[in-house]
């Protein structure tokens, strides 16, 4: 049996320090989008929790949306209360969660990441999202993402 990866395994033990009560489930490939994500695990591509990183100034801000929804940087920006949100690069990605881009997850980033959750994630009672490695997730809710990360609800995009 080959060792875990280590971020598979920050992941867990960051999960259950915080009480986490999801499955962790390594796929046999990485599923870098939520389409392949959803495909693989049999659910709706809106029970898929992207994480997405963004560069405010050189401070990170995570986003966690459905898979189902775009996140309107403009608009999460001023919610947020930050002039801009920018696509973060890998390097960034990298030195403020520890994982890499397709793989990062809510949790066991080296230092606590302001986290904001798409409210379309409650219309599912079970969410799927990154477990620190492209080919890991992890089984969860809406309110315990809510719970696990300290985070804020937030429309990701603005109302018709």
């Amino acid at each position: 049996m080959s060792e875990e990866h280590p971020g598979i395994a920050r992941f867990r033990a960051a999960h259950r320090e915080r009480g986490g009560t999801g499955e962790i489930v390594v796929l046999p490939d990485a599923v870098h989008t939520a389409a392949l994500a959803a495909e693989a695990l049999g659910c709706e591509v809106g029970a898929i929790a992207n994480s997405l990183l963004f560069d405010a100034d050189g401070s990170p801000v995570l986003v966690l949306t459905s898979g189902a929804h775009r996140v309107d940087t403009a608009h999460v920006a001023t919610i947020v209360g930050v002039a801009a949100l920018r696509r973060a690069t890998p390097e960034f990605v990298r030195a403020h969660t520890g994982q890499v881009i397709g793989g990062v997850s809510p949790v066991g980033h080296p230092a606590p990441v302001p986290t904001y959750v798409d409210s379309w994630l409650r219309r599912h009672p079970v969410v799927w999202a990154a477990a620190g490695h492209p080919a890991a997730v992890f089984s969860t809710t809406h309110d315990e993402l809510l719970r696990l990360t300290g985070g804020t609800p937030v429309e990701v995009e603005p109302a018709p």
